[in-house]
């Protein structure tokens, strides 16, 4: 019988044709499987690495972490020491140590804190929720300043891409300490509108989360301005103004969205970045949480603690950064079925 290709029924809108560009394929989604195998064991590789390093730059460094961690007077004695050195496993070869400690990692046990007396799951845990609120919070205020400040200077007169250029190079360049401080002395001990150290509601979390946001502001806008000029002279860009979309209407609907994507791109650096800033921040004002546990447990040579943070960053950068990557390939299928 003669085939009659008008006596077969219409596709539906937006069905993909069978062997089309957008029908299904078994091996695009093979190739993100084995894509997702390899990001997995490159982030355990990561985390372990994170975690050698700091293994071995701790103990490597002078001092003496015993005598910090029986005291001033017990460190005295000698025979105090010595058990402490015992029950500890200091007096163990250095090959023993690590082999004993990536015996623990295995089995998820990161340690017991020699000076909070508690298991370092239960430190993390009690100042992990302060340290997120606050990484939060800076990420927020840095995406609400940074959006209206390239809208408003992406492919505008020189002298204001000047202006602006200049504004990001400063909020780079301050140190986060410094800027810290300059907010104590005004707003909370000449103005006292924020309380100086320890808040714990939303007025202590203004101050940190300015201090923290003003170091992502100068980049989140330089990204976000050089995302929107080359969006607006796309032909989408050109073709909306041509069917006369205002010019402000183009910039949010559509030089915005696409330049967007580009901070998502960098989600994993930021959340990095943030990390290393709460250290400093929650230093600065007394905050609790994960970065004052750092460098408190730095100073009295607490290695659980350190190598427990150590590694909970780790693995948070390498999931947050594969999560992303993940995303995107989900979304756009030529980057899933690209090669692993």
């Amino acid at each position: 019988m003669k085939h009659d290709p008008d006596s077969e029924p219409d596709a539906e809108p937006g069905a993909p044709s069978a062997g089309g560009p957008g029908a299904p394929r078994g091996g695009g989604r093979a190739a993100l499987a084995r894509w997702v195998a390899r990001r997995l064991l490159l982030a355990v590789v990561v985390v372990l690495g994170a975690a050698t390093v700091t293994f071995g730059a701790l103990r490597l460094t002078p001092g003496d972490p015993v005598k910090v961690m029986v005291g001033i007077s017990a460190a005295q004695n000698p025979e105090i020491v010595e058990q402490a050195r015992h029950e500890t496993g200091f007096d163990r070869p250095l090959a023993v140590q690590y082999a004993d400690f990536l015996g623990d990692l295995a089995r998820g046990d990161l340690g017991w804190s020699y000076q909070l007396q508690e298991s370092v799951p239960t430190v993390i845990g009690d100042n992990l929720w302060p340290t997120v609120s606050l990484t939060l919070a800076g990420f927020a205020l840095a995406f609400l300043i940074a959006v209206p400040l390239a809208v408003a200077t992406a492919g505008r007169r020189p002298a204001w891409r000047a202006l602006s250029s200049l504004l990001e190079l400063v909020t780079v360049s301050i140190p986060g300490f410094w800027v810290g401080l300059l907010l104590l002395t005004f707003f909370s001990f000449r103005l006292h509108l924020f309380p100086a150290t320890g808040g714990t509601g939303l007025s202590g979390l203004v101050l940190p989360a300015v201090t923290l946001a003003l170091g992502l502001v100068g980049l989140f806008t330089q990204i976000l301005r050089d995302g929107m000029a080359r969006a607006l002279d796309e032909p989408f860009a050109l073709s909306a103004r041509a069917r006369g979309t205002g010019e402000t209407a183009v910039r949010l609907r559509h030089a915005l969205r696409h330049a967007l994507i580009a901070i998502s791109t960098i989600s994993g650096w930021t959340v990095g970045a943030l990390l290393t800033g709460a250290v400093v921040v929650e230093t600065v004002f007394g905050r609790p949480g994960l970065g004052r546990v750092l460098a408190t447990a730095i100073q009295n040579r607490d290695f659980p603690v350190v190598t427990g943070i150590t590694i909970v960053s780790g693995a948070l950068f390498t999931l947050i950064t594969l999560g992303v990557d993940l995303l995107y390939r989900v979304v756009d299928p030529r980057l899933r079925e690209a090669p692993a």
